[in-house]
């Protein structure tokens, strides 16, 4: 199957990864261009703050699924992965900055809502938890943490994903299914990266 992807991998190897970035942040302006339009309804801003930590979701499922990519189907996204966190990153802050600046605005509230709502303590956590993650996803901080704390500290990565889609099931009202969609996708998708001889590995030396 590998030789199938060798024409992909070719052209997006000719695909600068800077690009992603301005093609990443066009949504944003969309969104509140139809906002300020009347085009998302009789609560626009809900409907943005929905809408932005979708994008935001859907973009950090898109980092975990790289690896499982390239070592089942051969197709090499690597070089994009960190243009796609900082872009998921950039999403759930701009998320976060829809709910404290037009959706609650108080900030008595807001913080006695981080404090009582499940919901919203979770996603704080996970928002918190990408701090660290996006400020140092760049060469500099690779090389002043040296390789191995640096692969460390982005194992947050696998807490901060299935966060969001716990947040995302909670939020919800009712009984919505396509939240669990998302939270069983994360689940897979850590268990791909699952390698059989490191469990095996595991299991020996919790032995010894």
């Amino acid at each position: 199957m590998l030789h199938l992807m060798d024409p992909i991998n070719s052209a997006l190897r000719r695909v600068p990864a800077w690009l992603l970035y301005p093609l990443g942040a066009l949504p944003v302006a969309w969104l509140f261009w139809a906002g300020i339009r009347g085009d998302l309804g009789v609560d626009p801003v809900k409907a943005i703050e929905h809408w932005l930590g979708l994008w935001g979701l859907w973009l950090l499922i898109a980092t975990l699924a790289i690896t499982p990519l390239q070592r089942h189907a051969g197709l090499r996204l690597v070089r994009f992965r960190r243009a796609i966190g900082l872009l998921g990153f950039y999403y759930i802050a701009a998320h976060l900055a829809v709910w404290l600046v037009l959706d609650v605005q108080i900030p008595a509230q807001i913080w006695g809502d981080i404090l009582k709502r499940p919901y919203i303590t979770i996603g704080m956590v996970a928002f918190v938890l990408m701090i660290p993650l996006a400020l140092t996803s760049n060469n500099w901080a690779l090389r002043r943490l040296g390789g191995e704390r640096w692969r460390r500290l982005h194992r947050l990565t696998y807490l901060v994903v299935p966060l969001g889609a716990v947040h995302f099931v909670m939020v919800v009202k009712g009984w919505q299914v396509e939240p669990f969609y998302y939270l069983a996708a994360i689940l897979g998708l850590l268990a791909l990266r699952l390698r059989p001889g490191r469990m095996l590995r595991s299991r020996s030396a919790a032995r010894t």
